[in-house]
């Protein structure tokens, strides 16, 4: 079975050569730029796909003869793909959790310290001769507000809480021993929102109008799940009526995020490219675990 890694990235590159093994499969490596009209004629003949973040549209991956797994590297492939329509296809899509839990809540701790603070709007004031002190938020005795528990939520709850803030979390399944509220409480109670749900139909627009407005007044909020779990809009409105003081963001609806979309032009957003994982730690183990389910796919075909 052939296999293509269709967006290596030059982050990703060499990352690469350090995780690959002798006696891996044979792996193609794509690394330049491609428009998505050209899916069909650079998956030609390959059976697998390892997809990085590139949008695998369902009428384009169906003129692929051969496509029949693609390996997505984390586990939101349903803001890239439709996963259901592919699998009626035939085409399975791979995701896997656990590879980044600590690099993605560390990130999310630093968008909260960055929004309660001005960081990156002090930073950008500095640089161009302005000298203008910013009033914060301390966050020591907080509400620190968790909305969905896995791996990287309870990391955040746990680094929250070094930081002294008072945790609480909501989950859509119960978790013994973990301080869950109901949902309207958390929204009304915490200082600060941070949003760690997986993306799936019934996620998707999961804080809309009705959920910003029952949020405290000058709320934090950090995403660095998936842009499509709040609903943009709403989320627009709450940052310049006031009702959110500060997003900080490293998930957008759809990315990259456009120069001229209304969010890149707000002095309280603090705008990250969807990072969040992004250290080598998390790097390598996210390449090696798609490297095994690739092992796995051919293992299964030989």
């Amino acid at each position: 079975m052939k296999t293509l890694f269709i967006d290596c990235n030059d982050q990703l590159a060499p990352v690469w050569r350090r995780v690959i093994r002798h006696n891996d499969p044979p792996i193609e490596i794509h690394r330049k730029p491609f428009a998505q009209a050209d899916l069909p004629r650079l998956l030609s003949g390959y059976d697998i796909c390892i997809d990085d973040h590139s949008y695998l549209p369902t009428d384009l991956v169906a003129q692929c003869d051969r496509l029949k797994h693609v390996v997505f590297l984390g586990t939101g492939a349903s803001s890239y793909m439709n996963v259901a329509e592919l699998a009626q296809r035939g085409v399975r899509v791979h995701t896997f959790k656990g590879y980044g839990d600590t690099a993605v809540a560390e990130h999310s701790i630093a968008l909260m310290l960055a929004a309660s603070r001005d960081i990156a709007g002090m930073d950008r004031e500095v640089r161009s001769g302005s000298w203008v002190p910013h009033d914060g938020v301390q966050l020591l005795g907080k509400t620190l507000g968790v909305i969905g528990l896995g791996g990287i939520g309870r990391e955040v709850l746990r680094i929250g809480r070094g930081l002294g803030m008072d945790a609480i979390a909501w989950n859509r399944s119960p978790r013994p021993g973990d301080p869950l509220v109901s949902l309207d409480e958390l929204l009304a109670r915490s200082d600060v929102i941070t949003l760690h749900l997986a993306l799936t139909d019934e996620t998707r627009g999961f804080l809309g109008a009705a959920q910003v407005a029952r949020m405290k007044p000058g709320v934090i909020l950090i995403n660095t799940a998936r842009g499509a779990l709040v609903d943009e809009q709403a989320l627009t409105d709450g940052l310049r009526g006031g009702r959110i003081r500060h997003a900080g963001l490293d998930v957008f609806h759809d990315e990259p995020l456009k120069p001229d979309h209304p969010l890149a032009h707000m002095d309280n957003v603090t705008l990250t490219a969807h990072a969040a994982f992004r250290t080598p730690e998390a790097s390598m183990a996210l390449l090696r675990r798609a490297i095994d389910i690739v092992r796995g796919i051919v293992g299964m075909n030989a």
